[in-house]
């Protein structure tokens, strides 16, 4: 057995997919209409693992709650400073600033994607 894809719903499907799309390097795989939704799965260039979002026609207008079950997403970067440039273009800050985890020889740090979902960015430190 092999893991799939992770959905989230989300409330404006151009921010989303800007994010994922132009911040996180991911790209649209496929695109499918529901009878009440449209899902986007975006994935790496290895398409091992997907993210699928889901825009439905009727999104309460504040968007969705996350909950306390969900924790983050969580993705492996090159570079900091690459990485923290295309932020800057993009207006994104971070949510807790990249600090190092000696334990596990790591640098990590935490964004928000636009609707409050948690991404972690994860450096392995050589």
């Amino acid at each position: 057995m092999k893991i799939l894809h992770s959905m989230i719903r989300v409330k404006d499907i151009d921010a989303s997919l800007k994010f994922y799309q132009e911040l996180l390097g991911l790209h649209v795989v496929k695109k499918k209409r529901l009878d009440d939704c449209y899902l986007y799965y975006v994935s790496d260039e290895d398409e091992k693992y997907e993210i699928e979002l889901v825009i439905n026609d009727e999104t309460p207008k504040g968007g969705y709650e996350i909950g306390t079950g969900f924790g983050h997403f969580a993705f492996a970067l090159d570079s900091f400073e690459e990485f923290e440039a295309k932020m800057k273009e993009m207006g994104i800050e971070y949510l807790y600033e990249p600090y190092q985890l000696s334990q596990v020889g790591s640098t990590i740090a935490f964004i928000k994607d636009p609707d409050g979902y948690e991404i972690e960015l994860i450096k392995k430190n050589k």
